[in-house]
């Protein structure tokens, strides 16, 4: 397509039937980089809380609120940055919430009493909740229609690949500068990397097309990414639904959205509230059974590990087959290996590899879902509302985080209820992603040849 200033360029025509340039990855993979502090910021309380009981003379179950509040300033953080994203632009609100959160983790490495650690916790999880929804828009409006959800998992895939480089980074730091250190790290490094995304990000092309007064600025990044864009051309975006017009939860309850919402609401609060269970009281449960911190650190990073490669697998699979039948799969599988991981072996000296390895397909299966569902929020939601939905369906899963975090304590001390709860919880996800009607179609694989120049014969 050669378009001319007079007459409106479809947006989705160039983007969605264009190539993937060089240009349009490195910006998806800054967006990604960022969700990998906030994968460590996330987890980072889990990996302190057996040297803070120590040292603070505190309770196990004295962190349960804490964890909560953490995950109430995600769900808050979350919804505001979700609709600040669909409003003032993903560049914005991303670089905003990697500030907060890596202000508020240096702070917390002066703390020295569960209060501060709970307004800290609260002001780490508003920044944590809100830059995942928009680096999810970020990369879903970047990359062509084919490749968005494998975009979006590749975005996401940073979130326990974070999270595994932090409880490989706490064996190293924690006996070494202890859970101070690790904090200081933990906030100095997002927000050095908060001055590169100023200075390198740019805002997504579908965002500017919505806005007239912007349309410079998009033929712009249209020639920056390989496309004929004359400075005075007009721009529509004709793939959005025209029923929603603006950012708003109610949009998301239109006729065309409600059922997609609601399934994905279930499937959101039960999965990540599972997946929270184990951020914030894994290391705690298995130090509980005598396990010495630097092996249950492990146990988080093998948890996390395992997810990077489930990303991966789902990535394929989702291609190749679409989602509802890998996504359901899952959801069955992971169930499994958690009613696995009550007769896996505990103890504190010996040989743990039945213990890791169950951890390891556990965090494979759970991750895998939980980024797969990002990108089929991406996919279900217009760009109108595409951060907002995320957003919700992210805050609705930080609800059954805060819900698993208050609850954390007595899972743990009743032994083998904290393993049920993970398998109960992924037979109702996977009632929520059964519901749903909008799943996203597969590539196929001639397809992806063609996208890749491979010839076939």
């Amino acid at each position: 397509m050669s378009p001319s200033a007079d007459r409106a360029v479809d947006i989705a025509e160039l983007l969605d039937g264009g190539s993937w340039s060089r240009y349009q990855k490195l910006l998806i993979a800054l967006a990604a980089l960022a969700i990998i502090f906030d994968g460590f910021d996330i987890q980072i309380l889990g990996i302190a809380i057996p040297s803070l009981i120590r040292e603070w003379h505190v309770a196990r179950a004295d962190f349960g609120p804490v964890l909560a509040v953490g995950l109430a300033g995600m769900a808050i953080g979350g919804a505001l940055a979700g609709q600040c994203g669909d409003r003032w632009g993903r560049r914005t609100a991303l670089i905003g919430s990697v500030t907060v959160f890596g202000l508020a983790t240096i702070g917390t490495a002066f703390i020295h009493g569960l209060a501060g650690l709970t307004v800290l916790r609260f002001l780490t999880g508003m920044g944590t909740g809100g830059a995942v929804p928009n680096a999810t828009a970020f990369a879903a409006e970047f990359a062509p229609r084919r490749w968005r959800a494998t975009a979006v998992k590749l975005t996401l895939v940073c979130v326990p690949l974070g999270g595994m480089l932090g409880g490989v980074l706490a064996t190293w730091t924690l006996p070494r500068f202890g859970w101070r250190g690790l904090y200081a790290i933990g906030g100095v490094l997002p927000l050095l990397f908060a001055a590169v995304l100023r200075a390198l990000l740019a805002e997504t092309p579908r965002f500017l097309a919505r806005r007239p007064g912007r349309w410079p600025e998009l033929s712009g990044l249209l020639r920056r990414m390989g496309h004929k864009a004359p400075d005075g051309a007009r721009f529509e975006d004709r793939a959005e639904p025209q029923g929603v017009k603006r950012a708003s939860v109610r949009a998301l309850f239109s006729p065309e959205l409600v059922r997609e919402t609601t399934g994905l609401w279930m499937a959101f609060f039960f999965c990540l509230g599972s997946i929270y269970l184990v951020f914030g009281w894994l290391p705690a449960m298995l130090t509980s059974r005598g396990l010495d911190i630097a092996t249950a650190s492990s146990g988080l990073a093998v948890y996390n590990f395992g997810g990077v490669l489930g990303v991966l697998m789902w990535a394929a699979l989702v291609t190749q087959f679409g989602s509802r039948g890998p996504l359901l799969l899952g959801a069955v599988a992971c169930a499994g290996s958690a009613l696995a991981l009550l007769v896996a072996p505990i103890q504190a000296s010996g040989d743990h590899w039945t213990l890791m390895a169950w951890l390891g397909i556990n965090g494979l299966l759970a991750n895998a879902l939980q980024t797969s569902m990002y990108a089929l929020a991406a996919h279900v939601y217009p760009t109108s509302v595409r951060a907002t939905g995320v957003a919700y369906a992210a805050t609705l899963g930080r609800i059954g985080g805060l819900v698993s975090s208050l609850i954390g304590a007595s899972f743990i001390q009743a032994g083998g209820a904290y393993w049920y709860a993970l398998a109960v919880a992924m037979v109702i996800t996977f009632a929520g992603l059964g519901w749903m009607r909008n799943h996203y179609p597969a590539i196929g694989t001639e397809n992806i040849r063609a996208e890749l120049g491979v010839r076939t014969r």
